[in-house]
């Protein structure tokens, strides 16, 4: 029996999948080993931070050619950590890395991004800039010990411990770094200060290539958890990540090429994955996409979406593979997600996903929307695009819809949608579908009722 034309587009992508993992460069460490103990860390020292001992055990291992620079069993309190090429930092069973939530150890800022914008902000817990072959693992834990009492309210939000008087990115700080960015101005002029309240990454990799994030778990995050941009050959890989602040999300791969993430755990604050290229001028400016991302036997817990893509998408995207994973919180709002706007443009094409299992979510199973965020002051004038997606044997238990896609008001430019062989149960409002074109339903169930095209 010959196959369909869909049948023939999924085998041909997931041909296509295997090909790209096959690409993907793995980190390689020398048998060497370096204690940090060795160079002056103590342990259960709150009020004497280790990290300078710690640096210095990364720039030796580095120097002497490579090797795992050793976290042993115990707390370490620390402030920033700055990788370097060809080393493993390696937390062991029991170590755990405290880090100390005062914002002035984080300053000056350095080179990074922040929601898509180019800037210099505060230290992220643990950066690279420019490294290559460089690694976090072990069964160890690194806690950025952020709360309502610390990094959290800078967020402006109540509910997060802000009050009247205390620093927030919502008073000025957002907003400001927004503006310098859509009128152009030089990143050497967008120095964010600690009273615009711009939260800084846990990890934020830049421009590094061959990476692997191994076995840690990487909880309460002042910002997003994992942010590599511009990075190419990542694995995360049996990472658990937990936070459930403001903006917490779990792993942002930006303008970011040959990403494999497997295995891993997701309990967050925000999205669990959300895939970047940069917002709005910058991201058009650099006009480097993320691309190759493959996603599998991940389990999302809460989060506003599973698999996210956008929203500060202005570099286009493509090639998505997402398979074997499961997803189940009524704290978790959307399953698959594509987000954007006339602000970010963008393309955004050729995404896959198989086999993956839906307990509950309150929002939709799969959300395209491009109008996000329809009060943001900037150039509307960049058309974003979302084309061929295709979603094959995923089955959900709850949900307030299936299928959720709303398009531009005055033209239509998401087409070629594909669902195939996908039952979602308890879905209160059925499928919406808004100036998109190229809907396909084969053998689509919602509420047992199969839905035709």
């Amino acid at each position: 029996m010959a196959l369909s034309v869909h049948s023939q587009t999924m085998e041909q992508a997931w041909k296509e999948c295997a090909r790209i993992e096959k690409q993907i460069k793995e980190t390689s460490f020398p048998d060497r080993s370096f204690l940090i103990t060795d160079f002056g860390a103590r342990k259960n020292t709150p009020y004497e931070p280790c990290h300078e001992a710690i640096n210095q055990a990364i720039l030796s291992c580095c120097l002497s050619g490579g090797g795992r620079v050793v976290v042993p069993a115990g707390e370490f309190y620390v402030g920033p950590i700055i990788l370097k090429s060809n080393v493993n930092l390696h937390l062991e069973k029991g170590a755990k890395l405290k880090f100390i939530p005062k914002q002035s150890l984080y300053f000056p800022a350095v080179l990074t991004r922040w929601e898509g914008i180019d800037c210099y902000n505060a230290h992220p817990l643990i950066y690279a800039n420019g490294e290559t072959n460089i690694a976090i693992t072990g069964k160890g834990v690194i806690d950025g010990q952020a709360s309502n009492e610390t990094w959290w309210h800078m967020s402006g939000h109540p509910r997060f411990g802000w009050k009247e008087g205390m620093t927030s990115q919502k008073k000025g700080g957002r907003d400001r770094l927004f503006h310098l960015a859509e009128n152009f101005e030089p990143v050497y002029k967008r120095k964010m200060t600690p009273q615009d309240g711009l939260r800084p990454q846990l990890v934020n990799l830049n421009n590094c290539d061959r990476i692997l994030i191994e076995d840690v778990t990487l909880t309460n995050s002042p910002f997003w958890i994992i942010h590599p941009v511009f990075c190419e050959n990542l694995i995360v890989r049996r990472a658990r990540m937990v936070s459930r602040g403001p903006n917490t999300d779990g792993c942002d791969p930006e303008s970011t090429k040959n990403v494999l993430i497997e295995g891993c755990y997701f309990d967050t604050g925000d999205d669990c994955i959300a895939i970047k290229s940069g917002r709005n001028a910058d991201g058009r400016k650099w006009n480097i996409p993320s691309e190759n991302i493959i996603v599998r036997n991940c389990h999302m817990k809460d989060g506003h979406g599973g698999v996210v893509v956008g929203s500060e998408i202005s570099g286009g995207f493509k090639n998505l593979f997402i398979e074997n994973c499961t997803m189940d919180s009524p704290e978790q709002d959307r399953a698959i997600r594509i987000k954007s706007n006339t602000c970010r443009g963008g393309i955004v094409e050729n995404i896959y996903a198989r086999n993956i299992k839906v307990g509950e979510c309150k929002d939709a199973i799969l959300r395209i929307n491009l109008k996000y965020e329809s009060d943001e002051n900037c150039n509307r004038a960049y058309d974003p695009i979302v084309k061929n997606v295709y979603i094959e044997n995923v089955t959900s238990q709850k949900s307030k819809y299936g299928v959720f896609i709303d398009g531009l008001d005055d033209r239509i430019n998401i087409y070629n949608v594909n669902l195939d062989n996908c039952r979602f149960e308890n879905v209160k409002n059925g499928n919406y579908l808004y100036k998109c074109k190229d809907v396909r339903f084969n053998n689509l169930f919602v509420n047992g009722e199969q839905i035709k095209d």
